[in-house]
């Protein structure tokens, strides 16, 4: 997965990093430490780990909840929506590459492999879903 985008294997993000930029971006709404980590999977410590290292690249930004001012909320930022945009759009162009080079059977069978490998996921709770 790493190679099918150059962001991603030249190490400027880590997949990790990734995949919490992703799932912040699909969100209508900023989300809590605490959201962050059930979403990773993670201890809260360890979200806000990844939370400084966005936050120090400015792809994600905390702000104060309006209700709460105790209560931290993450947003994404327009920078961290476009290094989204930019590996989502690289995996889907090497996938296509690759799509073009397999006979068309092998492209159904990757197809078909792929469906059950996401629903799978699917019917998981937190663990594959993204």
């Amino acid at each position: 997965m790493l190679r099918l985008s150059e962001e991603l294997s030249r190490g400027k993000v880590s997949f990790p990093q990734f995949f919490l930029l992703g799932h912040i971006g699909s969100q209508r709404q900023s989300l809590s430490m605490s959201e962050i980590a059930e979403k990773m999977n993670h201890s809260t410590a360890a979200a806000t780990g990844l939370v400084d290292r966005l936050e120090k690249l400015n792809y994600v930004q905390r702000i104060r909840a309006a209700n709460d001012r105790r209560k931290v909320l993450v947003k994404i930022t327009r920078k961290g929506r476009g290094l989204v945009e930019r590996i989502r759009q690289d995996i889907v162009n090497n996938l296509s590459e690759i799509m073009e080079l397999l006979p068309r059977q092998e492209q159904i069978a990757w197809l078909s492999i792929y469906e059950k490998i996401h629903a799978f996921c699917q019917s998981k709770k937190p663990a594959c879903t993204e």
